[in-house]
């Protein structure tokens, strides 16, 4: 199993707040093929589940945490995988991807209670389950929103995935949609027929590019910033 070691920072995937967090180190895990995209609520008995999906990956991370009073009342591991999932889950890691979970606690070092501190601090080794898609994986979609630049799709549990007028299927036309302003209905012709392109039907993407863009300074654009962007192609 080939792996990397890489210093990172995370920004919360909650848009249009974010955060960077002190840096720490990350081993990535690429898993197995995909064969089907996964249900939208999440559910791990065991790694074979990780071993058949490809878009999430196991990432061992070390991270010094320190851990409040109020806390020390519940058993350690659980009081530092509840810190580690307040942290983590649900947020962009840059260059990364989108934290799902916190899989499991390898190994707690340290407690040691530094001067005017007023509570242990502890060096975590863990890994979480990140979701990441890899270039030219065949995904399964429904439609967010489609506007003259493209469409937006939905995985449920992340709504970042583009398909921009270029990478559309060929032939295709857009519409002005009468029941919502400034949005277009997109449709693909097929054999002289028109197939309308909504949000019944999944849509099969195949992933062409990830993007994480630059922080900005002032938000100009209208739109809400997104850490993490998946480009694709239907």
């Amino acid at each position: 199993m080939q792996h990397k070691q890489i210093r990172v920072h995370f920004i919360n995937s909650r848009r249009p707040h974010y955060f960077y967090s002190p840096p720490f180190t990350t081993t990535v895990h690429r898993c197995g093929a995909a064969r089907r995209p996964p249900p939208f609520t999440f559910h791990y008995p065991h790694s074979n589940f990780l071993r058949g999906v490809n878009m999430f990956n196991l990432t061992k991370l070390e991270h010094t945490l320190r851990l409040e009073p109020h806390l020390l009342t519940l058993p350690l591991n659980e009081a530092i995988k509840g810190e580690l999932e307040r942290l983590f889950v649900d947020k962009i890691i840059a260059k990364l991807g989108l934290c799902i979970s916190v899989y499991d606690i390898e190994s707690i070092d340290g407690g040691f209670i530094f001067p005017n501190e007023g509570a242990p601090t502890y060096t975590v080794k863990f890994r979480l389950i990140i979701f990441r898609p890899f270039v030219g994986e065949i995904i399964s979609a429904r439609l967010k929103e489609s506007n003259a630049d493209g469409l937006r799709l939905s995985l449920g549990f992340f709504e970042d995935i583009y398909i921009p007028e270029l990478l559309m299927p060929e032939p295709s036309e857009a519409e002005p949609d009468p029941e919502n302003k400034g949005q277009v209905k997109w449709t693909w012709l097929f054999n002289d027929e028109k197939y309308l392109i909504d949000g019944v039907d999944e849509i099969r993407f195949r992933v062409q590019n990830i993007k994480f863009p630059e922080i900005p300074r002032e938000q100009k654009d209208p739109k809400p910033f997104a850490p993490m962007e998946i480009i694709v192609s239907s």
